[in-house]
C-alpha cells in the first residue's frame, strides 16, 4: 500500500527540483507520474485517461501544457516513435527503449546490453547533444 505522506513529499521535491511552482494540475499529474516512486513511459493521451480513472479533472491541453513544463524543467524526457507519437519517461538515466509495436507501448530495454561502437561526426558548428535509442519489436 502507497503511504500518502511520501507519496505527497515526493511529488513535492521532485517538482520543487524542477522550480515549479506546485499548481492543483501539477500536483495530481506529478502524484501520478511519480508519486509511487515508480519511472513511468506515459502518453499525453494515456495520463490524461489516468486523471479521469483517479476521479480529478484536468483537460487534456493542460496534460499536453503539463508534460511540456515538465521536460522543459528536466524532469522527464521526451521519446519520439515514428516523428509523431510522443511518450514521456520519467526516468533520466541514459537507457534505450523498447517500442512493442502491437500494443503501442515503450518500456526500458537493458542499458548494459546497448554497445554504441561509433557515430558519425557531427557537421561543423555542431556538437552531439545526445543519442536516443529506440529498438522497435514485433511478436512473431
Amino acid at each position: 500500500m502507497l503511504d500518502q505522506t511520501v507519496a505527497t513529499q515526493r511529488t513535492h521535491d521532485w517538482l520543487n527540483a524542477g522550480g515549479l511552482r506546485p499548481t492543483r494540475q501539477r500536483l495530481v499529474l506529478a502524484s501520478l507520474l511519480i508519486g509511487d516512486g515508480n519511472d513511468r513511459h506515459v502518453t499525453a493521451e494515456s495520463l490524461h485517461d489516468s486523471t479521469r480513472d483517479a476521479g480529478e479533472r484536468v483537460s487534456l491541453a493542460t496534460v499536453y501544457n503539463t508534460l511540456r513544463a515538465f521536460c522543459d524543467a528536466g524532469l522527464m524526457r521526451e521519446i519520439t516513435v515514428d516523428g509523431s507519437k510522443s511518450y514521456f519517461d520519467t526516468n533520466m538515466s541514459d537507457h534505450p527503449h523498447f517500442y512493442w509495436e502491437d500494443t503501442a507501448t515503450l518500456s526500458d530495454a537493458p542499458v548494459e546490453d546497448l554497445k554504441i561502437l561509433s557515430l558519425p561526426n557531427a557537421p561543423d558548428g555542431t556538437e552531439i547533444a545526445k543519442v536516443d535509442v529506440v529498438i522497435r519489436l514485433r511478436r512473431t
